[in-house]
């Protein structure tokens, strides 16, 4: 027995067959995207779902233009000087502080040196310190032509071109006194007695140089005869000798002889003769000397050539 045919499906039934899958297949695929932007997170502003930029897919990288290679290489730049800036911070530091200080220093001493020799500071005054035997009027006098000079450019050779003029002069020193004070300071020449010649009396220091001549015998100046003249060993000697003298008896010196260096004898004021002999041991026979003197008031010579035993006579 055969079986019969099935009937022929209706429209709508093949229809509701249809749309049953499509609405099952459209869940699924709103499940799976509810799902994936879960997981994912939602996409950033101005991207595609796929996480590329502007609808470009993540696999496939914008190309890097030279604008963009030009800032990256300006940035790490900058970048780079800021940390050397912060490395060398303390050595800078230490430069900037030595170079001021250089440069301070420099500025005060170049001020200085132009202060000094600016009118600033030129001499208006001249002092003359030292002098007993002579006038510091005339030598202040002779000094005139220094005046209005800055005190670093004062001219000591004419200086001592000008003190020439004075032979007791032996040395001198000159003091600059800012602003406006030039002192000069003077060791005068001591006269050891007078040479007589022909011309009259002339006064000499130890050195045999001439201070001055007069006529008469200057008062308490012994006169010396050394054989020779003031250039030889004797005057030397005699030099030396009246120079050692203690005070009380260069005052009653009269006379000095000697016609070597080792047999200078003197002759004081009293008669007294007392024979010196050379001008070693000076100091000790002084001593001696004015130890005899007051033991033997009226004694008429005295020999203190050797100082530990003093002959009188």
């Amino acid at each position: 027995m055969r079986r019969p045919a099935p009937l022929p499906t209706t429209p709508e039934s093949s229809g509701e067959k249809d749309a049953a899958p499509t609405v099952k297949a459209r869940q699924r695929r709103d499940a799976a995207a509810e799902e994936f932007s879960t997981t994912e997170g939602p996409a950033p502003d101005g991207a595609a779902p796929d996480g590329g930029p502007d609808g470009v897919s993540a696999e496939d990288p914008q190309p890097t233009s030279t604008r963009d290679v030009w800032r990256a290489a300006r940035a790490r730049r900058k970048a780079l000087r800021a940390e050397i800036r912060r490395f060398t911070q303390r050595s800078r530091r230490r430069r900037i502080i030595w170079l001021s200080s250089i440069g301070a220093a420099v500025l005060l001493v170049g001020g200085s040196v132009a202060a000094a020799y600016s009118p600033l500071f030129a001499v208006q005054k001249i002092t003359v310190a030292g002098a007993t035997s002579l006038d510091p009027a005339a030598i202040e006098a002779a000094l005139d032509d220094q005046l209005g000079t800055p005190l670093a450019l004062v001219d000591t050779s004419e200086v001592k071109a000008a003190l020439l003029a004075f032979p007791l002069i032996e040395t001198y020193a000159l003091e600059a006194r800012p602003p406006h004070d030039l002192t000069v300071r003077i060791v005068e020449r001591t006269p050891v007695g007078v040479i007589r010649s022909d011309a009259g009396y002339t006064l000499v220091d130890a050195a045999g140089v001439a201070l001055s001549t007069t006529s008469d015998q200057p008062a308490g100046q012994p006169v010396i005869d050394a054989a020779g003249g003031v250039d030889t060993a004797a005057f030397r000697s005699v030099g030396l000798v009246v120079r050692s003298l203690p005070a009380d008896v260069r005052t009653v010196l009269t006379g000095v002889r000697a016609t070597t260096a080792d047999d200078v004898t003197l002759t004081l004021s009293s008669g007294l003769t007392v024979v010196w002999g050379s001008a070693e041991e000076s100091a000790l026979k002084a001593v001696a000397l004015s130890t005899t003197m007051l033991a033997n008031p009226g004694a008429g010579s005295i020999d203190v050539t050797s100082p530990d035993v003093a002959v009188v006579g």
